[in-house]
């Protein structure tokens, strides 16, 4: 669990259990001008957000790790009022239409997959959402 934090900046939560991919995507982030929040899976990231003061201006979340998956979190997440408009998107290998679509249902923004991204194209998708959600 990492926090990277400058007041001007976005703030991007990165919930993924691979340290490979996550620090690949903070890394980018990082240089793109986010402020990063990172956990390993959703017990690590509800304790992360329940412990820091602002939420994150948005979520990606992975789907399948330990401890708690990436749906279950997207589920308590959108039942809190306190991160329930977070936008959120999974970020994935699971590429079927019906996790895609049991995604989308339960209230993920974008499902992406991630063998089909590099993560200049997840920054601008994130970029995508972000800009949309500020008018």
């Amino acid at each position: 669990m990492k926090i990277m934090s400058d007041e001007n900046k976005k703030t991007v939560l990165i919930v993924e259990d691979d340290s490979f991919l996550s620090d690949m995507y903070q890394t980018k982030f990082s240089v793109s001008g986010y402020n990063v929040l990172l956990a390993q899976n959703g017990m690590q990231c509800l304790e992360l957000l329940r412990n820091n003061t602002s939420a994150p201006d948005i979520a990606l979340l992975d789907v399948v790790m330990p401890k708690m998956d990436g749906l279950e979190l997207l589920e308590l997440l959108k039942k809190d009022d306190r991160t329930k408009n977070i936008p959120i998107i999974l970020l994935t290998n699971l590429g079927q239409d019906k996790d895609v679509k049991k995604g989308l249902e339960m209230g993920a923004d974008m499902y992406l997959i991630k063998a089909h991204y590099t993560p200049s194209q997840v920054v601008e998708k994130v970029e995508e959402i972000l800009n949309k959600s500020s008018k």
